[in-house]
């Protein structure tokens, strides 16, 4: 069974950065796509960013792109992403998730499949 640890959250003050980590103990050949999301009580899931280890094609949603990075290092089987230029509405608890999916599914509504998520690590911006 795959488990992913997220670290790397905390509090900042708006237009600062933080850098998350997601550790998957499972053979990175097993997974090809690795995501990022957000939740905030009351709201949906938001899908964030995306990468297809394959190839190294990203994704990014409107709310964060230009913002944060999203990069994995196939050694350490980890996925980070790189938050800069913080702000209050970034407040949330963020998960990792990973899978094995045709890349076309690496992107945008279809990282909601992705079938093992992490526990979740909470940002709280501050103004």
């Amino acid at each position: 069974q795959v488990q992913l640890v997220e670290s790397g959250g905390g509090s900042v003050q708006a237009g600062g950065s933080l850098r998350l980590s997601c550790k998957v103990s499972q053979n990175p050949d097993s997974v090809n796509c690795m995501g990022w999301f957000r939740q905030v009580p009351g709201k949906e899931r938001e899908g964030l960013a995306a990468i297809a280890t394959g190839g190294g094609s990203t994704y990014y949603a409107d709310s964060v792109e230009g913002r944060f990075t999203i990069s994995h290092d196939n050694a350490k089987n980890t996925a980070y992403l790189q938050m800069d230029s913080l702000k209050t509405e970034d407040t949330a608890m963020y998960y990792c998730a990973v899978d094995f999916v045709p890349v076309q599914r690496c992107r945008g509504k279809q990282l909601a499949a992705l079938g093992a998520w992490g526990q979740g690590t909470q940002v709280t911006v501050s103004s």
